[in-house]
């Protein structure tokens, strides 16, 4: 059963077919939320069930706290993620449609009744129901009920410490992009459209790729980065920038790239993913557009010489 492109649901509706479903917010997608989601696949495919995630749009404690929303990835990566692990249904669900369901009712209105699960897998930590009432071992118990199995992955650690989205977010923030990255499993970093700017970079030479920074998402140290840019299927060494360009000015927080080894068409409008490797310098502003040229170019040689270590 997990042939066939991705369905994304964000109602309650019953399942069409029993599944095998994976719990979480999964904010990151990291390392740990993988061996969750790895675990109810490999289960659908045993049991020939549905690979199901059940995920939410907005974090709880946005919702419940009021807080400011700083996700590490956009609903787009996360679902592009998703896919090629392997899943075949996700219920994207608002959480103000669920949040004062009670733990009973969680485990026999939705997972029991509307995604027919036979197999639930979540985190050590996971908690669910109103008021986060029900807990791993709840959630077992009550779904024994009704014939759902159920596993809770242990924590995953690196550098001897569990791997979590709040230790991501504080990496991201300080700019140490390589830990991060190890807890991610992959290259933090963007797909987004490119937009036209002011060329500025072009009339120096190094013409930059522009893109806006998404809102809710957790902002990273401004400054510069060395980046890997796929364009074409084949990745790129870059330069990018992530501030409000305190030299030439900005409204908004945008993300510029150069790229000193391409040469071909330009990109504007389209998708670019771009995944950062490493922190080079912060954002600074520069008393002159000669000496922020000389930067960049200089910010170059660093850029390249990491990235082909990187190979």
């Amino acid at each position: 059963m997990t042939s066939g492109k991705m369905e994304i649901i964000t109602e309650l509706r019953r399942s069409a077919h029993p599944t095998s479903t994976a719990l979480g917010y999964f904010d990151g997608l990291h390392r740990g939320h993988q061996a969750v989601i790895q675990e109810a696949v490999a289960n659908s495919r045993e049991n020939s069930l549905v690979p199901t995630v059940f995920t939410l749009l907005q974090s709880p404690r946005t919702v419940l706290r009021g807080e400011e929303s700083k996700n590490i990835i956009t609903i787009e990566e996360k679902i592009s993620i998703l896919e090629k692990m392997g899943i075949r249904q996700v219920y994207l669900i608002d959480f103000n449609d669920i949040k004062d369901i009670t733990a009973d009712d969680f485990v026999s209105d939705i997972l029991y009744e509307c995604f027919r699960a036979k197999h639930i897998s979540c985190g050590f930590n996971y908690h669910f129901g109103a008021g986060a009432k029900g807990s791993g071992e709840m959630l077992e118990e009550m779904c024994s009920k009704f014939g759902i199995s159920v596993l809770a992955r242990p924590r995953i650690t690196f550098a001897d410490k569990p791997v979590s989205s709040t230790r991501i977010r504080d990496c991201i923030v300080h700019g140490d992009i390589r830990t991060a990255n190890q807890m991610l499993g992959r290259k933090y970093g963007f797909k987004l459209c490119v937009v036209h700017g002011r060329r500025l970079g072009r009339q120096w030479g190094t013409p930059t790729l522009n893109q806006v920074f998404p809102e809710g998402l957790v902002k990273p140290r401004f400054g510069a980065y060395v980046s890997s840019v796929t364009v074409d299927g084949k990745e790129y060494c870059g330069v990018t920038n992530i501030g409000i360009k305190p030299t030439v000015g900005s409204d908004r927080v945008m993300i510029e790239t150069w790229m000193p080894e391409y040469s071909g068409r330009e990109l504007y409008d389209e998708g670019l993913d771009i995944r950062l490797i490493d922190f080079i310098r912060e954002e600074k502003r520069f008393e002159s557009t000669d000496e922020l040229k000389a930067e960049i170019l200089k910010n170059a040689e660093t850029a390249i010489k990491i990235f082909r270590e990187e190979l």
